[in-house]
């Protein structure tokens, strides 16, 4: 790095060294993310400081190497804070104000294109650290101005000015801006006339981000926004009312002006008549139509409840037709902007508009499209909650949607957003007095009646419990006290020999008792437990789910009954363990049922657990790690030494338990336990070196959880488990045994899971801790024995290999040649003549899965210098049936 006044001499080529240097630490930053923190300390200052290189090629580069080692901090860093100081995010946030003082310093410059690049750099910067620039703001608002008012200014800098600064005032408190508001309005609203129409719609967006910085909340006045209002509307209206301009800037416009309206609108009375109609005009268009359905829901959301008298019953019957329409998007949106309408403008609206609503919406309750049903299903919650329920509605609602209702829940699908919608809607009903308690129970149980196809699915019966237990609660303590008995009838009838019916009884029961202590009920507790005697697995499953989930509801009375008889009867263990894995897991997630599960209880419930760390069956252990874990949330201080001291079991399933428990408790919302684990979680994932492959796969998967959910638990260990994990993908000779079965042998591979654990593990770390993996030392020889290695074990090299070639391409090209031939082999394997369905249907898979990674190779830059991957390539495009699914995935 010379210094600045250097010669100037025509034959002096030292740029080209900079130009190449550049390229250089641009390919390392990219290749190499396990260096970034190094990159920071020794490249970093060097690059800021020759921003001011005279020469402008070489400053684009020098900008774009910067641009790259900002996009990969962002790359590795997802998800997680800057705490440590070693983290690149932290070192970057040091270097911020040498980064904005040497860029005001190239914003000054006369060269547009280095004014682009700078606002390139500037641009990135803030995608990285959103907050970034609260302290700087002020000194770069000279650079904005001049770029959006010289004369000599091109529409790409424009572009890159005003995306710029709508970037930054998305992403800073409003306070930030406050003091510049009056320098910036300007030119961005004289932007907005621009001729070019890019620049318009850039500059109407960030005119929505000014809009949302001038009145940020409507309680406070925190800067007086009334000069600007005027001047605003007016800008946008010009754009808004012109009809023959880009696509782009129509829909810009209309978002816009909703902002405007929703923030302004009380400022804006006498106008709302002459504009209010326009966006109304602009739903009618096909192009514009979802951009304006949109902004009706931004209007309607207002806390100022804009008068929309004038256009209301228009809109209204618009959005009821598109909900007839075929486009996915547009539905979705009108649901959304009915809702708001209704919540705000619902005593407007006739009765006749709402049966009609009612009607459309009736048929998109179904499981072909969950989330379309869930929004259905809401609307139709606020529709009947309206206090104005009137007759017609209640009876549009039971003939109309009930009956949709009541399929859906039969559905194996059904689950998350529409479930709940569900569970919200039997609860409406029954509030809006049209509809009888006692039929719609007896609706719901009947819908849980095997029928002729077969009985129900486990997910099925668990959504008619879960909205039975929703109706009983809505219904008042009276109607649900005699559901409760009723039920325990059913449980208690001899000569019933119906399991499906008792089945049924046992899920109402315990989701009921979840949300309500059932203790007044006498002997629940003996009549739930005398079916584990049942000869059905289904209904013994669902009566420790019962169990578990009425001590939910009261438990110092049921819990001392559960671990009672976890001691005394042999026999039920496991489906007792069931129980009490359901107590700790509901407990574990919220505040007052973990203060209710401590003290006395714990003591009993560790001794108990431990006991059956080293039980032989699977099932056991597997529900005591559960609970374990779960039970680690709740008391860290008394469970991790526990769990430690187990790591050094002689019983390699008590070692296996531990490493399991462990993974229970690495859950994704942060905890008291956080602070402890980060000590002692280098204990457990070392069982990853254990004698047993239990033990070892159990590790591993600890290790992928922690990398999943809390990758800084882990970060600092991986130097030492990476090459352990490596390990564990190799194929092991003695874990590969022979199985005489008479009349042929049978081979099988024990350590098949193991592998199959760890690369998936791997496809995880790829996610979370990029920046501590150094790819080339995992693909050859790990990557390449498992693209070779059994099915199950290379769909996850397949997935790695793809993420690879995306995240790190030139690791991924150094070695291309060599991943061609596992590749080749997996796409031309045909089945054997004999091969059952199931497997010629694998191979599929296998093979589109292969073609996937094929792809995301082939999007690497240089792909093509490979020989024998164009060779590949070539063999694709001339086997039809191949080129076929290559180019079907391709356009997934």
């Amino acid at each position: 790095s010379e210094s600045a006044n250097e010669y100037t001499d025509d034959e002096d080529a030292s740029w080209k060294v900079r130009r190449a240097s550049a390229k250089c630490l641009s390919a390392i930053i990219v290749s190499r993310p396990q260096m970034l923190s190094k990159m920071y300390q020794e490249a970093c200052p060097k690059l800021i400081d020759r921003f001011r290189e005279r020469e402008e090629n070489v400053k684009m580069d020098i900008f774009n190497t910067f641009i790259e080692l900002l996009r990969q901090t962002g790359n590795v860093t997802k998800g997680q804070g800057d705490i440590d100081e070693s983290s690149p995010r932290w070192l970057l946030k040091q270097e911020v104000p040498k980064v904005v003082k040497s860029i005001n310093r190239q914003l000054r410059e006369k060269s547009i294109k280095t004014k682009v690049g700078a606002f390139s750099v500037l641009k990135e910067l803030v995608v990285v650290l959103p907050d970034c620039l609260a302290d700087h703001f002020g000194s770069l608002v000279p650079g904005i101005e001049k770029a959006l008012n010289d004369k000599s200014s091109t529409s790409n800098l424009k572009i890159e000015a005003l995306a710029f600064t709508r970037i930054v005032m998305a992403s800073h408190s409003p306070s930030v801006f406050h003091p510049y508001i009056q320098a910036l309005s300007g030119p961005i609203l004289s932007a907005i006339g621009d001729r070019y129409y890019k620049v318009t719609a850039e500059a109407l967006r960030v005119c929505g981000e000014l809009v949302r910085v001038l009145r940020p909340n409507f309680e406070a006045r925190s800067i007086d926004f009334r000069p600007y209002i005027s001047p605003i509307y007016k800008a946008i209206l010009g754009r808004l009312a012109n009809q023959d301009q880009d696509q782009e800037v129509k829909e810009c416009a209309i978002s816009c002006m909703s902002l405007v309206i929703a923030t302004f609108g009380d400022g804006l009375q006498s106008e709302l008549p002459s504009c209010l109609p326009i966006l109304v005009d602009r739903m009618g268009n096909e192009i514009t139509r979802l951009t304006a359905v949109k902004a009706f829901a931004v209007i309607a959301n207002s806390p100022l409840r804009i008068d929309l008298s004038c256009v209301l019953d228009h809109v209204v019957s618009e959005l009821t037709a598109f909900l007839r329409k075929a486009n996915r998007a547009l539905r979705q949106a009108t649901l959304g902007t009915l809702n708001s309408l209704v919540v705000t403008y619902g005593g407007q609206i006739g009765s006749s508009s709402y049966e009609t609503i009612i009607a459309e919406l009736s048929t998109l309750i179904s499981d072909i499209d969950l989330h379309m049903a869930a929004l259905a299903l809401e609307l139709c919650c606020t529709i009947m909650v309206d206090r104005r329920s009137i007759k017609n509605v209640g009876l549009a609602v039971r003939h109309k949607v009930l009956p949709q209702a009541l399929v859906l829940i039969r559905s194996a699908l059904l689950q998350g957003q529409a479930l709940q919608a569900l569970q919200k809607f039997f609860a409406s009903l029954v509030q809006s007095a049209n509809t009888s308690f006692e039929t719609l129970l007896d609706s719901l149980i009947s819908t849980a009646k095997p029928s002729q196809s077969g009985s129900l699915s486990k997910q099925a019966l668990s959504s008619i419990a879960q909205c039975v237990a929703v109706l009983c609660l809505a219904a008042g303590d009276q109607k649900c006290a005699s559901t409760v008995e009723m039920l325990k009838g059913i449980l208690n009838d001899d000569s019933s020999t119906n399991s499906a019916k008792q089945h049924m009884a046992l899920l109402c029961l315990g989701e009921i008792g979840r949300r309500k202590d059932l203790s007044n009920h006498v002997q629940i507790e003996n009549i739930v437990i005398e079916s584990f005697q049942s000869p059905f697995e289904e209904i013994k499953s669902a009566a420790s789910y019962a169990l578990g989930n009425i001590a939910v509801g009261n438990l110092s009375k049921y819990l001392p009954f559960i671990l009672d008889q976890i001691d005394n009867q042999q026999k039920k263990q496991y489906l007792l363990l069931h129980s009490l894995k359901e107590v700790i897991a509901r407990q574990s997630v919220d505040h007052t049922g973990q203060s209710e599960l401590q003290d006395s209880n714990i003591v009993k419930i560790l001794a108990l657990l431990f006991n059956h760390c080293e039980s032989e069956e699977e099932g056991v252990r597997n529900v005591v790690a559960e609970c374990l874990g779960k039970i680690a949330l709740i008391e860290p201080n008394k469970l991790i030494p526990a769990l430690k001291e187990r790591t050094c079991s002689p019983a390699a399933n008590t070692r296996a338990t531990v490493a399991i428990a462990i993974k229970y408790s690495i859950v994704e919302r942060p905890g008291k336990i956080d602070a402890i684990m980060y000590s002692e979680i280098s204990t457990f994932l070392m069982l990853i070196k254990d004698s047993d492959r239990h033990v070892r796969r159990a590790a591993v998967l600890a290790l992928s959880t922690a990398a999943h959910n809390k990758p800084n638990l882990i970060k600092g260990l991986l130097p030492e488990l990476l090459p352990l994990l490596y390990d564990q993908t190799v194929v092991k000779q003695e874990l590969i045994r022979t199985v005489d079965l008479g009349p042929f042998k049978h081979v099988v591979d024990d350590g098949l899971e193991l592998r199959k654990a760890a690369f998936e593990c791997v496809d995880t770390l790829l996610d979370s801790c990029l920046d501590q993996l150094n790819p080339s030392s995992f693909i050859v020889p790990f990557l390449l024995s498992g693209l070779g290695d059994h099915y199950d074990v290379k769909m996850p090299c397949h997935l790695i290999l793809s993420k690879l070639a995306d995240k790190c391409p030139s690791a991924v090209l150094a070695v291309l040649d060599s991943l061609v031939e596992p590749l080749e082999k997996t796409i031309v394997h045909r089945p054997k003549g004999d091969a059952v369905k199931q497997e010629i249907d694998r191979n599929e898979d296998m093979i589109r899965s292969a073609l996937r990674a094929i792809a995301a190779l082939s999007r690497i830059s240089g792909s093509d210098y490979s020989m024998k991957f164009k060779n590949l390539m070539n063999k694709i495009t001339a086997t039809p049936s191949l080129a076929e699914k290559y180019n079907s995935v391709r356009s997934e």
